[in-house]
């Protein structure tokens, strides 16, 4: 597995993207005979009664009724990004992942006509005689109305057949004798949602591939769904490597403080894994080598030990494994020595029909990021996350650029990474980017791409957004000395 000259910065997230895209899709069609018997099952079974989804993530036989909230006669759907799931997953269950199938409206929308309004439901030309009995939201369907009668009406409350319009509590009047009269122009039709406003049954709502949002689970059960089939989460196993490093008190003794450890876990899952285990190896090549030979992790994310030292046991170990070199090394400082490999199945492994890994199929994947935190923040954005993305099947965000409000000063030859805050429409540089130092990406909102050379004040840049901040949110850190005070490119 010879070294080859380092991959562009470009080019690297496109590979990574690729990657995952490719594991996936292998997973599933390696996968389909399984999904077509699935299938089978659940569709000879779909005229039993509804049954209830599974109560959690790890809830996963095959359902032999056809599950609740879901269009009659549904099947578990082969993802387009991922294994078949063998059952949706409750709503609450949803949220960060994506839609493997379509989002169907089950039904119209509203599925009645409905009052828009608190006021009067009001039949023929005016003025009205005010019925007793007004109609409550959740009530049954009520008695027509017949010309010149009105009745109290709620908002959300079913309209009475004949309806002609609904007025407003504060566009009309009820006298003395009981008569309700209205203030202005009563336009027929007016402040009634009618049946089917929003959608109509059978209707697309969302496509797959959709992220579930909030948004997203509050339509889906408005439309009657109380389950969905969502892409699996990649499984993610971050590996800590190297003998100098304390997980608590203060550096000492030519040690340091881990922070990747804390650091990683929260992050891939941002970028949508389920973190299985961090588990702290240091600088042994025998350990390496049995977490990698046996780990079932879609995943494996490694910290530091990518580089060609005494101890840095990560190339070595590939080669022993005889894992395929993806990408190796990348054009970009800092965390050029980051790397991207594609690993054999893991001994024993469990496919998408055992309780092991998401993916199946022995596809698995080794994000080697640099030891250095920031040199491994450059590693996520330019490897990990677009490799994720292909996984859980999540759209890429839309790149978008900033002019700089100061210049950078660039790499010879390589693209740069650097935080920045975001004042108004213009991109600031963050002091502290060495390729140790967490202090600048700490505040930042994202990371500026410098070509090489380096940026003038004004030129637009491409800005990659860290997965929990939106532009502005934070506040910044300039410093007195300049944005490229104390540069340091490793």
């Amino acid at each position: 597995m010879p070294r080859t000259r380092a991959t562009s910065w470009p080019e690297a997230r496109a590979t990574a993207r690729r990657a995952g895209t490719s594991a996936a899709s292998s997973a599933s069609s390696a996968s389909s005979a399984s999904s077509a018997s699935s299938a089978s099952s659940a569709s000879s079974a779909s005229s039993a009664t509804p049954a209830p989804p599974p109560t959690g993530p790890s809830a996963d036989p095959t359902p032999t009724t056809t599950p609740a909230g879901t269009p009659p006669g549904a099947t578990p759907l082969t993802s387009p990004a991922a294994t078949p799931l063998p059952a949706p997953l409750p709503l609450p269950l949803t949220l960060g992942r994506t839609l493997s199938t379509p989002l169907t409206a089950l039904t119209d929308l509203p599925s009645f006509d409905t009052s828009a309004m608190d006021g009067w439901a009001v039949a023929g030309p005016g003025p009205w005689g005010v019925l007793a009995e007004g109609i409550l939201a959740g009530q049954g369907s009520p008695e027509p109305l017949g010309d010149g009668e009105a009745v109290r009406i709620a908002t959300g409350a079913r309209i009475p057949r004949d309806t002609t319009a609904v007025i407003r509590s504060e566009h009309g009047y009820v006298d003395g004798k009981g008569r309700l009269h209205a203030q202005r122009e009563v336009v027929p039709g007016q402040d009634i949602r009618p049946r089917g406003q929003e959608c109509r049954a059978g209707e697309r709502l969302l496509p797959s591939g959709t992220l579930v949002t909030p948004a997203v689970l509050g339509l889906a059960a408005a439309a009657g769904y109380d389950a969905l089939y969502v892409a699996a989460r990649p499984r993610a196993e971050v590996l800590v490597l190297g003998d100098e490093l304390l997980t608590k008190g203060l550096p000492q003794d030519g040690l340091i403080r881990d922070a990747l450890g804390p650091m990683l876990p929260p992050w891939l899952r941002s970028l949508g894994a389920e973190v299985t285990a961090v588990r702290r190896l240091g600088d042994d090549a025998e350990a390496l080598y049995e977490a990698l030979a046996t780990s079932t992790a879609d995943v494996l994310v490694t910290t530091g030990g990518t580089a060609s030292g005494p101890v840095d046991h990560v190339h070595p170990t590939l080669r022993r494994l005889g894992a395929e070199l993806l990408v190796d090394g990348v054009a970009v400082r800092p965390g050029h020595p980051m790397l991207l490999a594609r690993l054999p199945g893991a001994d024993g492994a469990r496919g998408a029909d055992g309780a092991g890994r998401a993916h199946g199929a022995g596809v698995r994947h080794l994000v080697g990021l640099p030891g250095n935190p920031l040199a491994a923040v450059s590693g996520l954005l330019t490897l990990a996350e677009p490799l994720l993305r292909g996984l859980a099947s999540r759209p890429a965000p839309e790149p978008y650029a900033a002019p700089l409000r100061e210049d950078v000063h660039g790499h010879p030859h390589d693209t740069r990474l650097v935080p920045v805050t975001l004042r108004g429409e213009y991109a600031v540089p963050l002091r502290y980017n060495g390729p140790a130092m967490l202090r600048g990406i700490a505040v930042a909102d994202g990371l500026a791409v410098v070509p090489p050379g380096g940026a003038r004040r004004g030129q637009e840049l491409e800005i990659l957004d860290l997965p929990w901040t939106e532009p502005g949110c934070l506040p910044g850190e300039l410093g007195t000395g300049g944005p490229d005070d104390e540069v340091c490119f490793t």
